[in-house]
């Protein structure tokens, strides 16, 4: 069985007063930081052979402390990050952000993101996630655990594609945790025929 760990990282400020980050670059505040280092042995008893990160500051922050229990060195990957929600967004809570662009703020709601400039659509998150998520799964032996940590919104859009299911069930799967993590496994089953395939197995698990 070859298995993938995708982690989302840590709170932060923003996180904790509602505030929209993207591409921001907004390290973890110390809940946060508690955070990673009560995940991080969690993680190691798994026994990672590798470890990737997202290169925002909350993600890569997170990694090293999950690293640092794991004897390993975060890779970091700027194709791992989280959406990017165009510039009149970052730092908004939802009510400054309809205050103060009610057109887009509208657009949201209503699902129309190509109308908002500068914000990335779910196409255009899986067409640099997808990739690397496949890469670093492909990269797996049998028996080998590797660590990814990224974002809350990225990850319930490129897990279902990952898996291959279909009408981008993402919503259905709950918001994660800061620091909550999701397991795939690969491994064959008598469902599939003897096929190897990916599945979930884990899904928004935390620290006690």
């Amino acid at each position: 069985m070859r298995r993938i760990v995708l982690l989302r990282h840590g709170r932060t400020a923003w996180n904790d007063s509602g505030r929209a980050q993207g591409h921001a670059d907004v390290p973890l505040d110390d809940v946060g930081q508690a955070q990673a280092k009560a995940v991080a042995p969690l993680l190691a008893e798994m026994r990672p052979v590798a470890l990737w990160s997202s290169d925002l500051s909350r993600a890569a922050q997170t990694a090293t402390a999950v690293g640092a229990e794991c004897g390993l060195t975060p890779v970091l990957d700027a194709r791992l990050r989280e959406f990017d929600i165009g510039p009149n967004r970052v730092g908004l809570t939802s009510d400054e952000y309809a205050a103060a662009h009610p057109g887009e703020h509208a657009e949201l709601l209503a699902g129309n993101v190509d109308a908002i400039p500068g914000r990335e659509t779910r196409d255009d998150v899986l067409q640099r996630f997808l990739p690397a998520l496949t890469e670093r799964a492909e990269g797996l032996r049998e028996g080998e655990t590797g660590v990814l940590v990224s974002h809350g919104a990225a990850l319930r859009v490129v897990v279902p594609a990952f898996l291959g299911w279909g009408d981008d069930p993402g919503e259905s799967l709950g918001v994660l945790a800061n620091c909550g993590w999701i397991e795939l496994t690969h491994s064959a089953s008598v469902w599939t025929g003897g096929e190897a395939r990916w599945r979930l197995t884990a899904w928004n698990r935390v620290a006690p």
